[in-house]
């Protein structure tokens, strides 16, 4: 799978749209989707990689950690089904599958996101995954999110 696939929409419109901080902090990770890229947080100093966003490295305490991009791909550490609506717009949708993802290529920090495809697929924890990005243009503001898809062997 290409990572910089665009894919159209996995959950129905209406949801409120994510946007950086009023300080910007997470501005380069939504910036780094919206083209197409996942970035981390990584710490120059130290070594330390970390998210969600933090002015201060988890590590060493030092101000302002660097974002560099990473491969979005990664393991299922954890996932849940989920059957009741956490929206009124997702009454209907139900259920879809959230999944909790370990980047071993990134410190091992883990980012939260859907699972695609058929809501009653097999999961398990460990199963690779694949960063899927859906971007949304015409939103007002435009953004993009990261979704996760099972990979594909062979």
């Amino acid at each position: 799978m290409n990572p910089d696939h665009s894919y159209a929409g996995y959950l129905p419109p209406g949801l409120p749209i994510p946007v950086p901080e009023p300080d910007g902090l997470s501005a380069p990770y939504w910036q780094g989707l919206r083209e197409g890229r996942l970035r981390v947080q990584h710490c120059r100093h130290c070594g330390t990689w970390q998210f969600g966003p933090e002015w201060l490295c988890h590590g060493c305490r030092r101000f302002d950690p660097d974002w560099d991009e990473v491969d979005p791909a990664g393991r299922v550490y954890s996932w849940e089904r989920v059957w009741h609506p956490s929206h009124p717009v997702l009454l209907g949708r139900l259920p879809y599958l959230v999944v909790l993802v370990e980047l071993p290529h990134a410190g091992h920090v883990r980012m939260i996101g859907n699972l695609l495809g058929d809501p009653q697929q097999q999961v398990e924890i460990g199963m690779e995954v694949e960063g899927v990005f859906e971007h949304h243009p015409d939103a007002d503001p435009p953004y993009s999110l990261l979704q996760w898809r099972a990979r594909r062997r062979g």
